[in-house]
């Protein structure tokens, strides 16, 4: 058998088990996803979701997030943890 074949039989086992999963983290297009679960790491998706609409009020796309100065999303994601690093990316 082959690997895509062997990936098919358990995206298929999987699908059954687990029908739908819902995302927990508040997101209204693919790049505030990719933020929340960016800055997910090492914190709890709740306090994400307290975090992020102040953060995606003033940017919620890349090209609003890359004029938002370092020191402004350090400022509003510091409760997440790991600021310094996450600000930065």
């Amino acid at each position: 058998m082959k690997k895509k074949e062997r990936a098919n039989i358990i995206i298929e086992i999987l699908s059954e088990i687990y029908p739908k999963i819902s995302v927990p983290l508040y997101h209204k297009n693919n790049f505030e996803l990719l933020v929340a679960v960016l800055l997910s790491a090492q914190c709890t998706d709740t306090r994400v979701n307290q975090v992020t609409p102040s953060l995606f009020k003033i940017a919620n796309s890349p090209f609003k997030m890359q004029k938002i100065p370092q020191k402004k999303i350090y400022e509003i994601i510091k409760p997440c943890g790991l600021g310094p690093q996450k600000s930065k990316s």
